[in-house]
């Protein structure tokens, strides 16, 4: 088993941690009501790229 020889300093440990965070989801306005949606996704008033589902 390894055995820790010394102490990892704040700056190293942030390093390998730069990473760990979260990403804001993309979103585009759905043309037709201009609310925000997923880009790819039906709106919620059933548009999908400016056609009526």
């Amino acid at each position: 088993m390894a055995v820790q020889q010394r102490r990892v300093s704040k700056t190293r440990k942030a390093k390998r941690r730069t990473h760990y965070k979260l990403a804001a989801p993309t979103l585009v306005k759905c043309p037709s009501c201009g609310e925000f949606k997923l880009p790819h996704h039906v709106c919620e008033c059933g548009h999908y790229e400016s056609k009526k589902n």
